[in-house]
Order: C-alpha cells, then sequence, then structure tokens
C-alpha cells in the first residue's frame, strides 16, 4: 500500500455495467482500496451476468447496490444516499447502452438514476465491440456528455472480445489508477484555464467543397491532454478532424475560421493561456455557392478569395487578452526568420515553430518544435506528438508563472 495516496479516504462510487470486461472491475476495486480510497459499488443487470456481486461485495468491502426497485433499500431512498456519498462516479465499463441512458437523461436502472440524482463529477471507461464505439449514435452520445462536463477515460485500442481488433476496449487498470491519481493531486496549472485551437479550418466553395489543408489535429489535441495532465481546466476549439478529445477536456467543435474565431473570443480571459495552434485557413470564398458548382467546357474556374481574420491577432489585442499566448508556426523554409517574425508581429509570448513538407508535420504521428521567445531559444527533438506536447506544456507551465511572479 502507498502511504498518503493522493486517494486517501476519496469516496468513489463505482458502477459496473454489462461488458465482457466487467472482470476487471474487482482488480480495479482492489487497486483502488491499496490506494486508501472507500469504494462502494453499483451494478446493472447486465454486469451482474459477467461478474458476480459477491465477488465486489468481497473486495470493496461493502454491500453491492443492484435493485433501484429494492424494497429495503428504496423505503430510506437508497438511490439518493448513494448520489449523495458519493465524491465521485466512475463507471467502468461502460457499455453503449450505459452512455446513452446518461447522454438522455434517461432513468430506468440504478446506476442511470444515481447518476443523474447527483452532483459529483461523472467519469467514464467505455468498453465495446469497436464498431459500436464508432457508430454515429455512440460519437454523439459521447459528444453530448463531454460538453456537460463528463470525463472520459479511454477507450483503448487492440485485440477484442468477439475476435476483431480497433479502438473500444476497457482501458487498462494501470493506466486508469494512473489517470485518477493525477487527476487527485493539483497539478502545476491546477485552476488555470488554457484554451487550445487545433486542426483544420473548413471553407465552403459550394454544399460539396471545400479549401481546406493537411493538419490532422494530432498535436493540438496532444497539447490539450497534456494541459489536463497537468491540472489545467482545457478548452479545446477543434476544426474538423478525425481523431475523439482527450479525457477531461471540453472541446468545442467548428468548422469555419470565422466559427473558430468567435468561438476562442468567448472563451479567452484575462488569467488564461491561449495555444493557437490550429492550421487557420488564410482566405476563404468571397461568396460560397449555395448550390453545387457544375463542371463547364471551360480549362479554368475562377475564385475570388477574401481575408479571414486573424485569430491570433485579434485574441493579443483583446481586452481579454490572455495571461499568456503561444502561437505555432508551421514552414517549408527559412523556419527561424519566419517563427520570430510572427513572434514579433503577434506580440506573442513563445511560438512553436515545425518544419511541414514531405514526410514532416501534418498527419504524423511525431513531430519537432523550435522554440522562440523573446531573447530565447530551445529545440524539442523529434518524438511521438504526445511528449513533445507535455514538454511544451511544462515550458509554458514555467514560463507562465515566472511571468506571474513579476
Amino acid at each position: 500500500m502507498i502511504e498518503k495516496s493522493a486517494l486517501q479516504g476519496k469516496r468513489i462510487l463505482l458502477g459496473v455495467t454489462g461488458s465482457i470486461a466487467a472482470y476487471k472491475a474487482a482488480d480495479l476495486v482492489r487497486r483502488l482500496k491499496d490506494h486508501g480510497a472507500d469504494v462502494r459499488v453499483m451494478m446493472s443487470h447486465g454486469g451482474t451476468q459477467f461478474i458476480t456481486p459477491l465477488t465486489m461485495q468481497t473486495v470493496s468491502g461493502h454491500q453491492v447496490s443492484l435493485n433501484f426497485f429494492d424494497a429495503d433499500e428504496e423505503a430510506a431512498m437508497g438511490h439518493i444516499k448513494l448520489a449523495r456519498w458519493a465524491e465521485w462516479i466512475l463507471i467502468a465499463p461502460a457499455t453503449a447502452d450505459c452512455l446513452a441512458k446518461l447522454a438522455h437523461g434517461l432513468a430506468d436502472d440504478l446506476i442511470s438514476t444515481v447518476c443523474l440524482a447527483s452532483e459529483a463529477p461523472l467519469m467514464v471507461a467505455p468498453a465495446m465491440n469497436n464498431k459500436m464505439w464508432s457508430h454515429q449514435a455512440t460519437q454523439q452520445n459521447c459528444q453530448l456528455l463531454r460538453q456537460r462536463g463528463v470525463e472520459f477515460i479511454g477507450p483503448e485500442s487492440g485485440d477484442q472480445a468477439c475476435g476483431e481488433q480497433g479502438e473500444g476496449r476497457l482501458i487498462a487498470v494501470d493506466n486508469l489508477l494512473k489517470h485518477l491519481l493525477t487527476k487527485s493531486q493539483p497539478g502545476p496549472l491546477n485552476g488555470i484555464k488554457v484554451v487550445v485551437t487545433a486542426g483544420p479550418t473548413h471553407e465552403a466553395i459550394d454544399p460539396v467543397r471545400f479549401i481546406a489543408n493537411r493538419s490532422s489535429g494530432k498535436m493540438g489535441y496532444a497539447l490539450a491532454q497534456a494541459a489536463a495532465e497537468a491540472g489545467a481546466d482545457v478548452t479545446l476549439i477543434s476544426g474538423p478532424v478525425a481523431i475523439h478529445p482527450p479525457s477531461g477536456v471540453h472541446c468545442i467543435q467548428v468548422e469555419s475560421a470565422q466559427q473558430m474565431y468567435e468561438a476562442v473570443m468567448q472563451q479567452i480571459s484575462p488569467s488564461s493561456v491561449f495555444i493557437g495552434c490550429a492550421a487557420v485557413a488564410d482566405y476563404r470564398p468571397a461568396q460560397a455557392a449555395q448550390s453545387k458548382i457544375k463542371k463547364t467546357d471551360k480549362d479554368d474556374l475562377s475564385l475570388q478569395l477574401q481575408l479571414n481574420p486573424d485569430i491570433i491577432t485579434a485574441v493579443a489585442n483583446a481586452k481579454q487578452r490572455p495571461a499568456m499566448m503561444v502561437g505555432f508556426a508551421a514552414e517549408t523554409d527559412n523556419l527561424p526568420y519566419y517563427a520570430k517574425q510572427k513572434l514579433q508581429q503577434k506580440r506573442l509570448d513563445v511560438i512553436a515553430a515545425n518544419q511541414v513538407g514531405e514526410g514532416l508535420g501534418f498527419g504524423q504521428d511525431n513531430n519537432a518544435l523550435e522554440i522562440f521567445w523573446q531573447n530565447g531559444h530551445k529545440s524539442l527533438t523529434n518524438a511521438p506528438k504526445l511528449e513533445i506536447a507535455r514538454e511544451l506544456i511544462t515550458f509554458i507551465t514555467e514560463r507562465y508563472h515566472a511571468k506571474d511572479s513579476i
């Protein structure tokens, strides 16, 4: 047992729903108790088909709550007592059915009712077939829950019980425990709002075509995750991408540069940190066609473009200018010159520049950054984007606190 664990005395209410991964819940409870947490368990009917309530009662040391219609329990309003007792509610595993109930406010079993009646932070660790996880209905439910502040932990990708491979596996118990320990410890950015922009923007030509760039959003999403790990209250403003938002991050989805501008201006504050990582389109069609532009016999087609709002310049000049501003520069050549020029022109505190082109930058899993600030420079050598993001967030944290102490 780890002495003085960050989870010592934490009242955690664990919901176990009907996934084959329910067998891992016993190990999770045991590990949480090793760290001094007080764990109580509630199970859905499906959950009891994979692991017995007696097992969960034995490892938790408490009677397991099973039935919303238990006369003895409900005579004392048992579901309300559970809802008030919990400091955290964690549902692991959380099935697609469970997520759908939570998203739409259904309360037809004990777990969904307790969640609806509680003001405790709610965390879910999804577990389901990869096709169920990627289905549009499930993803829309997840988006609704994230918008309400529900924290997603996982899922992971790999072999599944059905014999298929893909994203949807319950996060490993070690990783889940690590996440909970990190969450319970004040990080260096604890209480600080961080606004991150990520991904490309799509500028409509007509209803079926748009102008865009090659940004995948991976770097911005990694930065949002790293900032959340550091304890920040993170808002991620994302253009269209094919990746899921990190756990514990409030994500605002936008499409165009104008929409991103409006979302950013609503989120910034004088005490916040702004990280402009999005590859925002500089121009948009002056007039988007209302119907599809048809192909003609002409050899060429001209589009009139107009300038998009410069988000970073607008933030720098806003009355609500953030306490710290970090920009990104993606360059194909003469990187130091253009990065330093942008640092001065945009009135940034820090700029992170990376080389893009064939096999570099956009869409890649790795990255390398050159960081510039007034009279300073630092290199982050090629590494996975999440590692680079954590290094950059550490640097930003140091600069933020140094600036705050002046």
